[in-house]
C-alpha cells in the first residue's frame, strides 16, 4: 500500500474545526448549535464591496496579475498610508487570504528544519503552515495570569539558535484578543536586529483594538525596513472571510522578489474577491465605530456573564474578538466533544474551540477553551447559560 509522508502524518488538526461532525450530528437530532468557536463575524459585509461584485460587466473571468493588480496594490497601499505605515504598491503582494500569505513568507525565509519562534498560545494553523514548510515551531509561553502579554525578551533569547529565523506574533492576538503596545514592539525590535531576524506580525485585527487604545504596526517602528512582514487580509476587517484575499506586505525588496515566485506558481488570487476587496477600500469610517462600538458591548456581555460563574476565569481581550476562558474541567478537548454529544438544555448547545490546540507545548491549555465573540448579546448571553448548566452537569 502507498505510504503517506510523515510531513502529512504530523500536519496537526484544526482545533477550531476538528469538532465539525459532533456539531453537525447535533443538529441533524434537532439541537441548535451556539457557535462560539470560529471567528466568523455575523456582522455584514460593506454593502459596495458586494455591488462591485454584482455590478460588474466582465465578460471574460480572466487570470489577476500574480501580485495582484496595481490599482487595488495602489489603492491599499493608500490605505497603509493613512495608518502610519509608509508603504508602495511595490511592497504588497495579494493573496488567496492571509492563509497563502503566511505560507509564502514561511516558505521565502525559511529551509527545512529551520525555526520560527512563537508567543503560545497563537493561532493554530501557524503549526500547520510551519509543518507544510518542514519547519518547527518554537514556542515562548505568555501566561493567563499576565493577560497573555509578551513574555521578558530573555526568555526569547534562550531559545534563539543558529536556525532561528523569524518572530512571528498576531497582533491583535488570536486567540487571546491581546494587543500589543509600541513597548512591546519596541522590544522585539531589538532582538531581531541583534540577532538578524525577521519579524511577521499577523495583523488582520488591526481595526479591532479597544479601551482607547491604538494598535502599533512593526512597519510604522523606525529601523525594522528590512526585518518587518506584516500578514493582512480582509477577512476580518470587512466581514469577508469567504473572499479569501489577503496580503504580504514589506519594505524588503529582496524578500518581496521572492515571495512573488510562489504567487506566480500558484498563479493569481480569485479576479471577483478582487474587485470586492478594491470597492471594499471605500468603506466609510462610520462602518469600523459602529462594528467596534459593538464588539466592546460584545465583549463586556460575555466576560461579566461567564465570570458569574463559578470556578471559571477569563483573560479580557484589547482587541480582535476572541478571549481564553479557563473552565473548572481537567480536559476542555473532552469536554468540548462532550458538550456537543451528550448535553443540551431545551435542544441547545454550544461549539467552542478547546484551547490546547492553540499551544505548541504539550499538555498547556487543557483546561482553557477560545471563545468568539462573534454572536449578538442575546445570543451570547444563553450561550453561557448552557454554558454554566453544562459545567454544572459534566461528569468529569
Amino acid at each position: 500500500m502507498p505510504v503517506i509522508s510523515k510531513k502529512g502524518l504530523k500536519m496537526p488538526e484544526s482545533p477550531i474545526r476538528k469538532l465539525v461532525p459532533y456539531a453537525e450530528n447535533a443538529k441533524k437530532n434537532g439541537v441548535h448549535v451556539f457557535h462560539l468557536n470560529i471567528g466568523q463575524p455575523d456582522i455584514k459585509t460593506p454593502q459596495v464591496a458586494l455591488d462591485a461584485v454584482k455590478n460588474n460587466s466582465i465578460e471574460t473571468l480572466s487570470y489577476a496579475r500574480s501580485e495582484g493588480s496595481e490599482e487595488y496594490r495602489t489603492k491599499l497601499s493608500k490605505y497603509y498610508q493613512k495608518n502610519e505605515i509608509n508603504v508602495s504598491e511595490k511592497d504588497l503582494i495579494i493573496t488567496t487570504g492571509g492563509s497563502e500569505a503566511l505560507l509564502f513568507t514561511i516558505g521565502s525565509i525559511t529551509d527545512p528544519d529551520d525555526e520560527i519562534i512563537i508567543p503560545e498560545p497563537f493561532y493554530a494553523n501557524y503549526n500547520g503552515f510551519s509543518t507544510a514548510s518542514g519547519v518547527k515551531v518554537v514556542p515562548v509561553n505568555s501566561k493567563f495570569e499576565d493577560n497573555f502579554a509578551l513574555p521578558k525578551i530573555e526568555e526569547f533569547e534562550k531559545l534563539i539558535t543558529e536556525k532561528t529565523k523569524a518572530i512571528l506574533i498576531c497582533n491583535p492576538g488570536n486567540p487571546t484578543g491581546y494587543l500589543y503596545s509600541k513597548e512591546e514592539i519596541e522590544k522585539l525590535k531589538k532582538i531581531v536586529l541583534k540577532h538578524d531576524l525577521f519579524l511577521i506580525a499577523d495583523e488582520v485585527y488591526r481595526e479591532f483594538t479597544y479601551d482607547g487604545l491604538k494598535h502599533t504596526s512593526v512597519l510604522s517602528i523606525e529601523g525594522l525596513e528590512n526585518n518587518a512582514i506584516v500578514i493582512d487580509s480582509v477577512s476580518k476587517r470587512y466581514s469577508m472571510c469567504g473572499a479569501r484575499i489577503g496580503c504580504i506586505v514589506s519594505k524588503n525588496e529582496e524578500f518581496i522578489k521572492t515571495a512573488i515566485k510562489f504567487a506566480q506558481a500558484r498563479l493569481s488570487p480569485p479576479t471577483y474577491a478582487l474587485i470586492a476587496s478594491e470597492a471594499a477600500l471605500d468603506t466609510p469610517q462610520s462602518y469600523f465605530d459602529e462594528v467596534i462600538e459593538e464588539y466592546v458591548e460584545r465583549r463586556n456581555t460575555l466576560t461579566q456573564e461567564l465570570e458569574k460563574i463559578e470556578g471559571v476565569s477569563v483573560a479580557k481581550p484589547k482587541g480582535a474578538f476572541y478571549c481564553v476562558v479557563q473552565l473548572p474541567v481537567k480536559d476542555t478537548d473532552h469536554f468540548a466533544q462532550w458538550i456537543l454529544e451528550k448535553f443540551n438544555s431545551n435542544n441547545q448547545t454550544i461549539m467552542v474551540a478547546p484551547a490546547s490546540g492553540f499551544y505548541s507545548t504539550e499538555g498547556e491549555g487543557k483546561n482553557q477553551v477560545r471563545i468568539a465573540y462573534v454572536l449578538n448579546k442575546k445570543d451570547l448571553i444563553r450561550s453561557v447559560e448552557i454554558l454554566k448548566e453544562a459545567l454544572e452537569t459534566y461528569p468529569n
